[in-house]
């Protein structure tokens, strides 16, 4: 095998997996929930431990202001002085930024 035909493979995979990865985000622009989970456990962490957390793996639409946005709702909760803190949150799909945080009584 030649150099140049290696070559000429190798660009040939790298631009097929650059299509495949742009069709795949039109297809489907939200994130991955799981992954946007892990983004805010370890924003949570930074403030303590964890002791459990969740997402529903489907988006919902969530009004803000009266403007409609698909978010991943779910929850985390940790200790506090002792005593158990449960949040829901609500994170926007395409970036996984929360939107709404609320501490459940």
């Amino acid at each position: 095998m030649k150099a140049r035909d290696f070559i000429i493979g190798v660009i040939t995979g790298v631009a097929a997996a650059y299509v495949v990865k742009e069709a795949t985000k039109q297809v489907n622009p939200n994130r991955n929930p799981n992954a946007i989970l892990e983004e805010i456990k370890q924003e949570f962490k930074k403030q303590g431990p964890i002791d459990g957390s969740w997402i529903f793996m489907q988006p919902e639409t969530f009004y803000k202001e009266d403007i409609p946005i698909s978010v991943y709702k779910g929850g985390i909760s940790r200790i506090e002085n002792g005593e158990s803190v449960n949040f829901e949150f609500a994170a926007d799909s395409k970036s996984g930024v929360i939107v709404d945080l609320v501490r459940v009584a």
